[in-house]
């Protein structure tokens, strides 16, 4: 399955269905007059957010969504039925953005959650509404309100416990292979990933999930590379991991370089808690790991991990870190309410 992560829709809520023109005919019955019904409801859009889901390429061949309208309505006073509500689903993470790309509409970040977007129109009303004391026969009917239409950009921002980042060729894809069940694509040259990968880790009973997205270079706030789009990744992210290539020609450089780009996109990405660990260190002469990690450790002030994804080296104590940072597992609300003692 590809990802994609935006796309743009057009939704519309359906019309309400138009009110009847209709008079009582019966035989034996002594006086007649309007029994016109009124016109059903259309059919609104609601956005639900669902599991199991983790990219928006549906909507890259359906881009159209629309709700059924109201149904007219009939005589003997009868409703017309109102249309159907049209559901799209969505992954959890999805944001419903405004067609100018900043107005934020709708937020989708649990399961399950469901949100009226668009309203179906209301249906017309049927000429036995409008009968008065003085307008005994009226023959006038409501067409049915219109619904409501708008495009809108669909973004999904995924959901992860970690969040891996550094230049490309770090060896991000490596570790996330390395400690979960991902299979991303690894190669001896840049931008490897050129869409986010997630994976699934364990440790001491603990699973959490880890996101990888491409790797960043100087600039790439203004666009350079592959720019910053795929940052809105690690938005949710409560911990990053900064992994630092130990064979690169200047490794604080390539630390300084990244922490400047999450710095420029900003959403708070430097403010949180980072594991940062010097990577390949089975590709460098111990003694000059020693020297490279101790000019980090200066320049960035944390403590750095020494690790190999290829090798294993160092794996198990960066897991533990992930393990003691994120603490325990929430308990569900339903686990909590079966053991209270109430």
């Amino acid at each position: 399955m590809h990802f994609l992560d935006q796309a743009k829709i057009f939704i519309r809520s359906g019309s309400g269905g138009p009110g009847a023109v209709s008079f009582r005919r019966e035989k034996f019955i002594e006086y007649g007059g309007p029994n016109g019904g009124n016109g059903g409801k259309g059919g609104d859009i609601i956005f639900e957010a669902v599991p199991n889901l983790n990219t928006l390429i549906d909507f890259r061949y359906t881009q159209h969504f629309k709700a059924q309208r109201g149904m007219p309505g009939a005589g003997s006073n009868c409703t017309g039925p109102g249309g159907e509500d049209l559901v799209i689903k969505v992954p959890i993470g999805t944001q419903v953005i405004a067609e100018d790309k900043e107005t934020v509409l709708a937020d989708f970040t649990v399961a399950g959650e469901r949100r009226v977007f668009l309203r179906g129109g209301d249906g017309g009303r049927g000429n036995a509404s409008y009968k008065t004391s003085t307008n005994r026969a009226p023959r006038q009917h409501g067409p049915g309100w219109p619904g409501e239409e708008m495009w809108v950009w669909l973004r999904l921002k995924l959901l992860a416990d970690v969040g891996l980042v550094g230049l490309p060729n770090a060896g991000k894809s490596t570790f996330i292979n390395a400690v979960t069940n991902a299979a991303a694509k690894v190669g001896a040259y840049p931008f490897t990933t050129i869409r986010p990968q997630l994976g699934v880790a364990s440790r001491h009973g603990r699973e959490f999930v880890i996101a990888d997205i491409p790797g960043l270079i100087e600039g790439a706030a203004e666009g350079a590379g592959i720019g910053d789009r795929f940052l809105g990744h690690i938005e949710r992210c409560r911990v990053l991991l900064h992994l630092v290539d130990a064979s690169g020609e200047d490794p604080v450089e390539a630390w300084r370089v990244v922490r400047g780009e999450l710095d420029a996109y900003g959403a708070g990405l430097v403010d949180k808690p980072e594991v940062l660990a010097l990577n390949k260190i089975d590709a460098v002469d111990p003694k000059e790991v020693a020297k490279i990690a101790k000019k980090l450790a200066k320049a960035s002030g944390e403590k750095v991990l020494l690790l190999s994804g290829a090798a294993g080296t160092g794996v198990e104590e960066a897991l533990d870190y992930f393990v003691d940072l994120l603490g325990p597992v929430e308990p569900k609300k339903e686990d909590a309410e079966a053991w209270s003692p109430i």
